[in-house]
């Protein structure tokens, strides 16, 4: 479970550092967008439509690939920046739960293994 929480944290990294870079592209650069998400694993994978997360936050990272590039370069901009609010509450939350949980997961399969060799030996 721990390794799913820190997935977790990656995807909304790069989610992050991706949208950071096609705002910058948008205003200063002219690159294509699926180049810049050949830089970002889990953006290209969800650029491809494979499913990465689960609930809510697989929705919100469907709708957030599907706008990308639909509307004009002003718009876009306007709409990453609202995008960048909520990848940055997602990316502070997943890592808060990483935090907390992780390090609770690997303690408590410490304890069931301590657990284990004491009731064999």
């Amino acid at each position: 479970m721990a390794a799913e929480k820190k997935k977790e944290v990656n995807i909304f990294t790069q989610f992050y550092e991706f949208n950071e870079k096609l705002l910058l592209n948008l205003k200063y650069g002219k690159i294509k967008v699926n180049e810049i998400a050949a830089q970002y694993p889990s953006v290209r994978s969800s650029f491809e439509g494979k499913s990465l997360l689960k609930g809510d936050k697989e929705e919100f990272l469907k709708s957030y690939i599907s706008n990308i590039g639909s509307t004009d370069a002003f718009s876009q901009v306007e709409y990453l920046n609202e995008r960048k609010e909520m990848l940055k509450k997602y990316l502070a939350e997943s890592e808060e739960n990483y935090k907390k949980y992780g390090s609770l997961y690997f303690k408590i399969a410490l304890m069931i293994g301590i657990l284990v060799a004491v009731l064999l030996v």
